[in-house]
Parts: structure tokens; C-alpha cells; sequence
């Protein structure tokens, strides 16, 4: 019997336990995960079987929701953060690691955090999820992914105002994201031969030149270098003819040069069902693709649907690695 998916409980006054509730009436025992967490922070009418093994999950799955108790410094009020509770989410992100690491958990998934709240209650150090992951697991360069059935892209820069992009665009920066998506479409999806697009970084891909120099000067031969690499690599394509869906048969993933990029094609494609994934990691680690949504918190209206497909793409992944 596979090993369950750890589901991190996120910022416990967001709409993460709602979802993760929801998430588990969907799945039952078709998607096995014990959410780990503090019980107090989940709906109350949630059936819980608390468990100390992960891998009795499967067995609790159909009639209850498996939790390992993780408690918490303080109750949580939908929609109002308590910087009390910080560390708790810290913790219980440390604790999947190691779970996942001794093989007692297949792979992570993740409820949503509030970096803020982090920062302010517990001097969380990091710019997020992604790099307090790589951290943990000695990794120096992780990679993002937004995957749905219609779409995957990779932003080779991710957070940075867009002034800051031809720079922190570099060479090196640019290879390793395409080294590292190669590798998990190969060993986390399956994908014998993965077919790569890589996008320009200047409208037209530059135009010869007309509408910039990048393309010119760096980018047109790192592709030609890398292609057959452990993948077919084409481009650098003109962004805005690279996601129609003509486009998107010639490729299973498209490296962009910038957040907006990659994120605008995929939100408007499938907004509902994307799914954040991180590459370059020794495990399989997914989450949905929202924040934590503390305006909703509690009213039930939150949609389970990114959270449902990150679990089952979790699953998918955790069963080819």
C-alpha cells in the first residue's frame, strides 16, 4: 500500500481547513492524506480520525478525515490572523519534510500561508513556502511550476518588479530552470521525451533586434545548445502566440521569462484547477494556486477545486517518481 500525501495545514485562520474538509468529503479514500494540524482549527462538523502513523490514513480515509495532532499555541477565528499561531505553521511545514524524507508520507502538499503573520509572529526568514522548502531540504535552486490539464509554464524569474528582470535574467539562471524542468517532466511525470517552449523576453521575441537584444545576444544560442538535452527545446517563441491551443500541442511545457508571463496564460486558461509544483526537490511537493483568503474564511464559499487537483497531482507524481 502507497504511503499517504502529508497535507500542511497552512495558516489556520485562512480558508485552509475549510478546504482541506471539503478536499477530503471529495476524495475519501480515492486520494488517501493526513492533514496534519491543530483539530480545534477545522470545521466542527469534520469527522476526524486522529491517527499517529501516517500510513493508517488509507484505512481512515472513506469514513473520516486521518489528522495527526499538531497542536497549536491558540484557537483560530476565520479571518483574523493570530500571530500566536506562527510557529505552529512553521512547525507542522518541518514536520511533512521529515515525513516525507523517512518515506511514512509519498509526497506534500500545501494549505496556504500568510507570510506576514510568519514574519510577525514567529521571524519567519523566508520569502515564502518555496524557499523555506528548498531550505529544508538543502536544495540552492528550486523552480516553480503552475501545471493544469490545459497548460504548464515555468516563470524563470518569479517576484521581482519587471525593472529588475533583464538582469536577474542571466544565463546560468536560465539553464538551470530548463535543466530542472527537463528532468521533472521526465522523472515526475513520465514524460520520455520532454518537448520544451521557451518564450522571448521582448515583445516578438525581440524582432530582430527592433524590440531588444537578449534574444540576440544570449538567448537564441543557449536554446540551440540545449536542445536534445534531455528534451526537445524550441524558441525562444514570441509570447503572444506561444498559449493558443494550437500552440500548446507542440509542447509540454513552457519556460517564460517573467511572472505575469507565465501566470496570465494559465489563470485565464484554467483559473479553478491550477496548481502550484515545485521542481527540483528530492520530493514531490504541490499546492493550490491562492493565498489564504482570510475575507472568505469561514463563510464556506471557498472553492476546493485547486486544492483537490494539487492533492490528486500530488498523487499522480508521487507514483512515476
Amino acid at each position: 500500500m502507497s504511503a499517504p500525501i502529508a497535507l500542511c495545514c497552512g495558516e489556520p485562520a485562512g480558508v485552509g481547513p475549510e478546504l482541506a474538509a471539503k478536499a477530503w468529503h471529495e476524495l475519501r479514500d480515492s486520494c488517501p492524506f493526513v492533514w496534519i494540524g491543530d483539530p480545534r482549527h477545522l470545521p466542527a462538523d469534520t469527522p476526524i480520525g486522529e491517527l499517529s502513523d501516517p500510513q493508517e490514513a488509507a484505512r481512515l480515509s472513506a469514513s473520516a478525515m486521518p489528522v495527526l495532532r499538531h497542536d497549536f499555541a491558540a484557537p483560530a477565528l476565520p479571518g483574523q490572523a493570530e500571530p500566536s499561531n506562527a510557529q505552529g505553521v512553521i512547525d507542522v511545514i518541518r514536520r511533512a519534510v521529515a515525513l516525507v524524507q523517512d518515506g511514512s508520507v509519498s509526497a506534500i502538499c500545501t494549505a496556504p500561508i500568510n507570510k506576514k503573520v510568519l514574519v510577525d509572529g514567529a521571524a519567519f526568514g523566508y520569502p515564502g513556502h518555496t524557499e523555506f522548502l528548498a531550505a529544508l531540504a538543502e536544495r540552492e535552486h528550486v523552480v516553480m511550476m503552475l501545471a493544469s490539464d490545459q497548460l504548464r509554464v515555468v516563470p524563470a524569474t518569479v517576484h521581482i518588479a519587471i525593472a529588475e528582470v533583464p538582469t536577474a535574467l542571466t544565463p546560468d539562471l536560465l539553464r538551470q530552470t530548463i535543466r530542472i524542468t527537463a528532468h521533472a517532466l521526465k522523472n515526475q511525470f513520465g514524460i520520455t521525451q520532454p518537448r520544451i517552449a521557451v518564450a522571448g523576453l521582448n515583445p516578438h521575441a525581440g524582432e530582430g533586434g527592433l524590440m531588444g537584444q537578449e534574444e540576440l545576444s544570449w538567448i537564441n544560442s543557449l536554446v540551440a545548445d540545449l536542445d536534445g538535452q534531455d528534451c526537445t527545446l524550441t524558441g525562444p517563441h514570441p509570447a503572444d502566440t506561444l498559449f493558443h491551443a494550437a500552440a500548446r500541442d507542440r509542447y509540454d511545457a513552457a519556460i517564460c521569462m517573467y511572472h505575469d508571463q507565465a501566470l496570465i496564460p494559465i489563470k485565464t486558461l484554467d483559473f479553478d484547477r491550477g496548481v502550484n509544483v515545485t521542481l527540483g526537490l528530492p520530493f514531490v511537493r504541490t499546492s493550490p494556486d491562492h493565498g489564504t483568503a482570510f475575507d472568505i474564511a469561514g463563510k464556506g464559499i471557498a472553492n476546493p477545486t485547486s486544492l483537490i487537483e494539487a492533492l490528486k497531482l500530488a498523487q499522480r507524481m508521487a507514483a512515476i517518481t
